[in-house]
């Protein structure tokens, strides 16, 4: 389950406006964040369909889950299926319950593919699909991974990419700077009492120790701010200028997407890959998304079998409580 795709042309606006008119992206009155929700889709499609037009026409997204969807099924065996629900786009919850019930699926596990947990990507998805489940009469035992910041194949799959390139970065005068960045939030959200940056950090902590470099210069930081509320910090674009100050080269590496999409392929391997060179940063380096890495699809295995013999419906790798489950509508 997972979210953030768009296709091609005409599929923008929709995708946009499915996106913002989402309870948990703006959170205002339906009578107010529709009509907000048109007008900011009308405003952002231009920049999205340029974004688009950069990575050829359309999101990889898509294809990206389904290669993972493929690597899980072969792992848990023949007696499971894997089914991929988008968040605002094609294939729907609604069309996916509708594949799901047709299956005959007498157990089902939701696994998003967002690891650590927040209220406007994991929370929204599993409300999105159980809403869905329910008009659909799926009336099986359902359980959820809510979150697995630390989970030691997803930990040991990200550490894995960043060594290569850790050693590409170092023949520099100063030893490279290893930019540990996720996807950001305004803060009035984190506010209300988020857990998502808490197990950023988690996520950040783990792979350090997992690298094993005493000494390594390292950050977390957070990308793709929209609008004009503000939003946690520090971000990457500003870290990289300060690495540019600094003279140091930088690794840059993805800990909360598991896939690669616009805001991988665009905004880390265009933006700010031109953002570096424009600051006077001596080498960009980008690390891979964990994608279908061995490793990280056998972790995501073991955490649906951890999830399908859980008693209780939430498997958490924090507890029930600290990813704030119960109070999430989900």
């Amino acid at each position: 389950m997972t979210s953030y795709i768009c296709t091609r042309g005409a599929a923008v606006n929709p995708f946009l406006f499915n996106l913002f008119s989402a309870p948990a992206i703006l959170r205002l009155p339906a009578f107010a964040r529709l009509p907000l929700a048109y007008v900011i889709s009308r405003r952002r499609a231009r920049v999205a369909r340029e974004i688009y037009r950069k990575l050829g026409g359309g999101s990889p997204l898509l294809a990206n889950t389904e290669a993972q969807a493929t690597a899980l099924e072969a792992v848990l065996g023949l007696q499971h299926r894997c089914f991929v629900a988008m968040r605002y786009w094609h294939p729907t919850s609604e069309e996916t319950a509708s594949a799901v019930a047709d299956w005959g699926a007498d157990e089902i596990v939701c696994l998003p593919l967002y690891p650590q947990f927040s209220t406007t990507t994991t929370a929204s998805s599993l409300a999105a699909w159980r809403a869905a489940a329910a008009r659909r009469g799926i009336e099986c035992r359902m359980r959820v991974v809510c979150c697995y910041p630390s989970e030691p194949g997803f930990v040991a799959a990200i550490a894995g990419l960043i060594r290569p390139v850790l050693a590409a970065a170092g023949g520099y005068e100063k030893p490279p700077r290893l930019l540990l960045t996720a996807h950001g939030l305004p803060k009035k959200i984190v506010q209300a009492g988020e857990p998502y940056p808490q197990q950023v950090e988690v996520t950040a902590a783990a792979v350090i120790a997992a690298l094993s470099r005493p000494g390594l210069d390292w950050r977390v930081c957070y990308q793709s701010r929209v609008g004009p509320l503000e939003w946690i910090g520090p971000a990457t674009d500003d870290e990289i200028r300060r690495a540019g100050k600094d003279g140091v080269p930088v690794v840059v590496a993805p800990i909360s997407f598991v896939s690669e999409h616009s805001e991988t392929l665009v905004e880390l391997d265009l933006d700010y890959r031109e953002l570096a060179a424009a600051s006077g940063v001596p080498a960009y380096h980008r690390v891979p998304t964990v994608g279908a890495e061995p490793g990280f699809i056998r972790s995501l295995a073991a955490l649906v079998h951890r999830g399908a013999t859980e008693d209780r419906v939430e498997s958490c790798a924090f507890g029930f409580s600290r990813c704030a489950l119960s109070g999430s509508g989900v």
